[in-house]
């Protein structure tokens, strides 16, 4: 039975990714004490719930202080247990938790007459640390929608599939910020660029006319072919290092062309052996 731990900053989007499992038949459980974790463990173990997809567990900042800072040795004891578990960690920008509790004009959990939001929104994010530095996926909500995470959650975590590492290619623009949720980063700035075309500037790195600008270009399919080596080379290591995802960004100025190609390119390829590969576009939706 699948087990996942989420965790992350107030405003990040927790409540979402919990409903989206529960939509998908997980039994949830919002803000568990970290204490009790070991405990609710042994109970699946003896008792499987056959009619859930799996279980969930929120754990945030309310709980106790010194629980989180006994999140990693309680963790080290399920590690020593049969049981499967994911750790997923959601976060934003801080502008835009602020921009999230103005708008909603919810009360911050760690607020109050001595911490404003700016202050309660950065102690959180320390005594979050021990969760966010153990997380099997780390997912940047900075520019989600509800329904944008919701598809993330059951597409990634509910749709993994075994044990096997689940891997995302996703492009970006350097311009709009490098995502927070990189695993590895790969800067193709360097490559032609199909912008300078002016009969090319309007399409994208799906469209067949960039395509055939960009596989004509001896450097891009060096570059395609350096990071397929690469990943060949270290994937069964991260696997074996116990990563059940791993998120690898391609970044080029504007996040339309370069980077849109060699992310489809990347996925197409390891497609063929592996059964978790995704691909996202974070700024085919930003206007230039």
């Amino acid at each position: 039975m699948k087990f996942v731990i989420i965790s992350g900053r107030s405003g990040s989007g927790k409540t979402t990714a919990l409903q989206a499992l529960e939509d998908l038949g997980y039994f949830c459980i919002d803000n568990l004490p970290v204490a009790l974790l070991p405990t609710l463990a042994e109970q699946v173990l003896k008792e499987p719930m056959e009619d859930k997809s799996g279980i969930a567990i929120s754990i945030d900042a309310r709980n106790t202080s010194h629980g989180l800072k006994q999140f990693p040795s309680i963790i080290g004891s399920l590690d020593r247990s049969p049981i499967q578990y994911d750790i997923i960690y959601l976060d934003a920008a801080e502008p835009t938790l602020l921009k999230r509790f103005s708008e909603s004009r919810r009360r911050h959990p760690l607020s109050d007459g001595e911490k404003g939001l700016k202050e309660a929104i950065a102690l959180e994010k320390t005594l979050l640390e021990p969760m966010a530095d153990l997380a099997h996926l780390s997912i940047d909500t900075t520019r989600m929608t509800l329904y944008e995470l919701r598809d993330e959650i059951k597409s990634r975590v509910a749709g993994r599939t075994g044990q096997h590492i689940a891997l995302l290619f996703q492009s970006f623009g350097f311009k709009h910020g490098v995502p927070l949720d990189a695993d590895l980063v790969y800067d193709v700035r360097c490559l032609p660029n199909p912008y300078w075309d002016p009969r090319l500037r309007k399409y994208s790195g799906q469209d067949p006319e960039v395509i055939d600008y960009l596989e004509a270009q001896p450097a891009v399919n060096d570059m395609r072919s350096d990071i397929i080596t690469f990943l060949e080379r270290w994937l069964p290591d991260f696997e074996r290092n116990n990563r059940s995802y791993l998120t690898v960004c391609i970044g080029c100025t504007g996040g339309h062309h370069r980077s849109v190609y060699l992310a489809e390119a990347l996925a197409g390829h390891f497609r063929q052996s592996m059964d978790n590969v995704l691909v996202k576009h974070r700024e085919l939706s930003v206007a230039e």
